[in-house]
């Protein structure tokens, strides 16, 4: 979806910090090879998360939503020198994809790859998260949302993904439409819960950014 024209898109990008090569590497062959590859964050977003990453220094990560890996090395770039970063996905034909672009980068074993069902794999992590991006499935986002928070320190940010969902936010709902409707009391749920302060940010297809309280 594109919010602004084609032609500042790219000026954005060419005035941002330069793709590093081995996410270039992993952008075209996601492109390549796999399908739907829109859903990928790519240069610009993925300049975004690691520079917000890179502002909160955290030491544990939770991604929801690996797809080939792409937002989880721009995330790990602001990680501490022994942060851990837990990725969740439960597409296992993109596992081997995923873990050979996490081996050949520097945090190779810092980040934790998960295969399953995140509702029943996040409640089996030890740990207090300092940054969470969720980008699965959009059906969930409430209940990823309200699992997370008690897990999350104070101070944490919580990145939702596609909360702008190619505009339909602003569209009638279609009576079948489970997702938009979702992602509708999903972003007034941010809004209006106490434990959180949200700016949404028109940045692609939409990145809310929830501060913990």
């Amino acid at each position: 979806m594109h919010f602004i024209s084609e032609e500042l898109e790219n000026y954005v990008a060419q005035h941002s910090e330069n793709e590093p090569d081995l996410l270039a590497r992993l952008n075209k062959e996601t492109h390549q090879k796999i399908l739907q590859p829109r859903m990928l964050s790519g240069h610009f977003q993925g300049r975004v998360l690691s520079m917000l990453s890179k502002l909160v220094r955290p030491n544990h990560i939770l991604e929801i939503g690996t797809y080939t890996g792409y937002a989880a090395l721009c995330l790990a770039e602001g990680l501490s020198e022994n942060g851990t970063l837990d990725t969740i996905d439960n597409n296992e034909e993109l596992f081997d994809f995923q873990k050979k672009y996490f081996d050949q980068s520097p945090w190779a074993n810092q980040i934790h790859q998960h295969l399953g069902n995140a509702l029943e794999i996040i409640p089996t992590l030890n740990k207090k998260f300092d940054l969470v991006f969720i980008d699965a499935d959009k059906e969930n986002y409430i209940n990823y949302f309200q699992m997370i928070v008690p897990m999350m320190n104070k101070g944490g940010i919580i990145l939702s993904d596609n909360v702008l969902w190619s505009g339909k936010v602003l569209e009638t709902v279609k009576a079948n439409d489970k997702s938009t409707k979702i992602l509708l009391e999903y972003n007034q749920l941010l809004k209006d819960d106490p434990r959180v302060e949200t700016v949404l940010l028109p940045i692609r297809d939409g990145l809310t950014v929830s501060r913990v309280l």
